[in-house]
């Protein structure tokens, strides 16, 4: 049905009447350009409420009366309110070995490597940690008698905390093999599991905003995950770091996507192995 704009003027009025604080058009663009300058992140038109929802909350906990006062905290900040701001508009959603079919490839990645110094794998989203766990498993269990070296790293400092701390709701783990779960997990409490020291000892979380002039990462990695992080961000900034990826990888070294992203515009830079996993396109000596 065709809406006129008058009727979209009256529905934005009504809606706006029914929440704790105004949240304007003015506003909710100068926010998304903003989350956007920060962290790379793009938000489509569509993303007011759910915008106005997640910051709602930051508003509260400052005892602040308008968005406008807020944006202002954050824009003035360069520490704990940004970062607060860009936790607050970050989608993390995850579980351990989520789409499945890369970890088999990593095993057998990893085992044609065996001999060849330590498997130094990126995880660059790594969410609360169920992603660069199965990693570690999946290298542990490929390679028991090889140095594994994962770094994982998110833009999110609050995910980066629970996944430094490995303790996970039974739940969360339910769906990995029972041989699994008593070789990497030990009781927690209150039906809590948490991850093995053998296996946490093995990752480095660390923050790193993929929008960040220097990663802070040195050397070249075996693999480097990239899973449903490139959605989120415009064609310009997805070259970008694509571009940097390359560097960082070894010639016959692994770039692993998510299931709804493709690289197919990046042919310059990297072929398709299948199944969103990519290896960089060898230059010519």
């Amino acid at each position: 049905m065709k809406m006129f704009s008058s009727e979209v003027g009256v529905r934005t009025g009504q809606v706006q009447s029914m929440r704790e604080f105004s949240f304007s058009v003015r506003e909710f663009e100068r926010a998304r350009k903003l989350i956007h300058r920060l962290a790379g992140i793009s938000m489509s038109d569509m993303k007011q409420d759910m915008m106005y929802g997640r910051l709602v909350r930051c508003l509260r906990a400052k005892g602040l009366k308008s968005f406008e006062e807020y944006l202002d905290l954050v824009e003035a900040d360069r520490g704990r309110e940004r970062q607060a701001f860009i936790n607050a508009l970050t989608t993390n959603l995850t579980s351990f070995f989520r789409e499945p079919h890369h970890f088999p490839m990593l095993a057998e990645h990893a085992r044609s490597r065996a001999g060849a110094g330590a498997y130094r794998v990126w995880c660059a989203a790594s969410s609360t940690g169920e992603e660069p766990y199965s990693i570690a498993i999946t290298l542990a269990e490929a390679l028991p008698a090889t140095r594994v070296e994962i770094v994982a790293s998110d833009v999110d400092t609050q995910v980066l905390e629970t996944a430094r701390l490995g303790v996970y709701a039974e739940a969360r783990v339910r769906e990995l093999a029972p041989d699994r779960l008593r070789r990497f997990f030990q009781p927690a409490g209150q039906g809590m599991l948490q991850v093995r020291p053998e296996l946490s000892t093995r990752i480095d979380f660390k923050r790193i905003n993929l929008l960040d002039a220097d990663w802070g990462l040195r050397g070249q990695f075996d693999a480097i995950f990239c899973r449903n992080v490139m959605i989120y961000f415009d064609k310009s900034t997805q070259r970008r770091i694509i571009e940097r990826f390359r560097p960082l990888l070894r010639p016959e070294g692994l770039l692993i996507c998510g299931h709804s992203e493709s690289l197919q515009n990046h042919a310059d830079l990297f072929r398709s192995l299948g199944r969103t996993t990519y290896a960089p396109v060898l230059r010519p000596a």
